[in-house]
């Protein structure tokens, strides 16, 4: 008898009020015209399953990284153990901007906000004890996607590990980077093609990898709206595609490897339905305009975090409940895998107790809300369906602006999107100052209560060691093969290989990340934000 025998999962009311697989006019009795499909069929409006959840829940995910590689590694084997599906892993600002722990420029910000990654002695550490054929990992970095790819596909090999068997994704979604975040290095068009190096490489050779994440999600934490959020992401999508097709692919070799990230804020029914737009609007996109056949390249697939900005660090137990509130709009609205905010994140890096109540709302959510007994259970609703087609529609205007502009690419050179986001950054602050938003806590209900939340503190020590171990790592190398391996990526880089199989011999020589991305700034350059607004 298996696992999923023995549970005999029950689709039913606490009344015991047995859930169909799926509603729609038919067996509910409504006389409206639906044009919104069945869940696992295009243009996937209601799900890109046709069981969703009632076959299987979406991957409960926690981002987590912090300090030294073993002090990471100790946090995700307590998170596999308390029930988490899935690894997310945070890196620290040096290793996200290509600098080793020992350069200058990182002092003070090695382990800070992640953790530091510097070779693959590091990359062993991290994944020392957790088998990578028997785990999802997700890795949020951007303009040093290839290398840190490369490193976990070495650790695979070092375990003996097929690299085919890996399963999951990498962000490498440089063009938000320009727009919203920051950490990038090389100018667009270098950059662009090592994003797209990733992606041919992983339709080649990692056919279980997702080889960017394309990232709404940091566009809607700089304060775009959730229409800019589905826009702005499409419009990028639309810009790696393109990349890809130039490299020889076609649409369905890899676009089923394509995913998304997205945030759940705290409007909660426009989050239901941005998730319904976006899935149906990426459909299209990828029939109509790119001439997909096969059904899983039209397919969106998505990760989903609660957001980060709409964390206080006033009455931090409050972020609790908008944690749940989020979290609920993602589940509702079909997402493939979630990561749920701890309540102390606007104060430090999460504490152990804060991360376990993120995840188990996640699985409260699962087993006891009963919202995954059914698929799509908002369909139908006016204003549900109304908010779907409202914000695919204006999404639809800012794509096709941005074409006419010559594409992502250009709008952004041109600061278009940066200045979008500002002006709906600078609303939304307005009206929270003039208390026509109130956010609990901040600009009404305050109290004059001390905060008790614990707070995490990374060691100073961190940084020392991961200095002493660097250099040791340097010492005890081969010199000959670091000095071979690094002249064969600089000449790949002058030419127009694909660097990744350059950049994996380097990481399996020790080779680090430092010394990797050195290389690629004398070749490629660097980027000093030159945009015009």
């Amino acid at each position: 008898m298996t696992v999923q025998e023995e549970r005999k999962p029950k689709f039913e009311t606490l009344s015991g009020i047995e859930a169909e697989r799926v509603y729609t006019p038919d067996n509910v009795g409504n006389d409206y015209n639906s044009q919104i499909g069945f869940p696992g069929e295009y243009p996937f409006t209601r799900g890109i399953q046709p069981t969703m959840y009632r076959g299987r829940f979406w991957t409960m995910r926690q981002y987590a990284g912090y300090a030294s590689a073993s002090e990471s590694n100790a946090r995700y084997k307590y998170l596999l153990a308390h029930g988490n599906t899935g690894l997310s892993v945070a890196f620290d600002l040096p290793t996200q901007t290509g600098y080793d722990s020992d350069a200058a420029i990182a002092e003070g910000e090695v382990g800070k906000v992640g953790v530091a990654i510097s070779s693959l002695d590091d990359m062993e550490r991290l994944f020392d004890g957790i088998p990578l054929n028997k785990v999802s990992t997700s890795m949020t970095i951007n303009s040093t996607a290839a290398i840190l790819l490369a490193l976990y596909v070495a650790v695979a090999r070092k375990q003996g590990v097929d690299p085919k068997q890996l399963r999951g994704t990498v962000q490498n979604d440089i063009l938000k980077e320009y727009i919203a975040r920051g950490t990038y290095i090389f100018p667009p068009a270098p950059s662009m093609r090592l994003a797209t190096d990733v992606i041919e490489y992983c339709a080649r050779e990692l056919p279980n990898w997702n080889p960017i994440s394309i990232s709404g999600y940091h566009i809607r934490e700089a304060g775009s709206t959730a229409v800019q959020e589905v826009a702005f992401t499409f419009a990028n999508a639309i810009e790696y595609v393109n990349s890809t097709l130039a490299r020889g692919l076609s649409f369905d070799e890899f676009a089923p490897q394509l995913s998304f990230f997205f945030v759940a804020q705290l409007d909660f029914l426009e989050e239901i339905a941005k998730f319904r737009a976006a899935r149906r609007l990426w459909a299209r996109i990828a029939k109509e305009r790119f001439g997909a056949k096969n059904a899983a390249a039209m397919m969106l697939r998505f990760h989903t975090q609660t957001a980060g900005v709409s964390l206080t660090a006033q009455q931090p137990q409050n972020n609790i409940v908008r944690t749940a509130i989020e979290a609920l709009a993602a589940v509702l609205g079909g997402t493939q895998s979630l990561h749920t905010n701890s309540f102390d994140e606007a104060l430090a890096l999460p504490s152990e107790e804060s991360v376990r109540v993120a995840l188990r709302t996640q699985q409260i959510i699962a087993h006891e809300s009963g919202v995954a007994n059914t698929v799509d259970p908002v369909a139908g609703s006016y204003y549900i369906e109304n908010l779907t087609d409202e914000i695919e529609r204006r999404a639809v205007e800012y794509i096709e602006r941005i074409e006419r502009m010559g594409g992502a690419l250009k709008a952004i050179e041109a600061g278009f999107i940066t200045r979008e986001i500002q002006e709906s950054s600078w609303k939304f602050q307005r009206e929270v100052e003039a208390k026509e938003r109130i956010v609990v806590g901040v600009n009404e209900y305050i109290t004059n209560t001390t905060n008790t939340a614990k707070i995490l503190r990374v060691d100073r020590r961190v940084r020392d060691e991961q200095i002493a171990r660097l250099q040791a790592l340097r010492g005890r190398r081969d010199a000959a093969r670091v000095k071979n391996t690094l002249n064969a990526l600089c000449e790949a880089a002058q030419g127009t290989a694909n660097l990744m199989p350059a950049i994996i011999d380097c990481v399996e020589n020790y080779v680090t990340l430092g010394e990797i991305c050195d290389v690629l700034r004398q070749e490629f350059g660097e980027y000093r934000g030159a945009i015009s607004f």
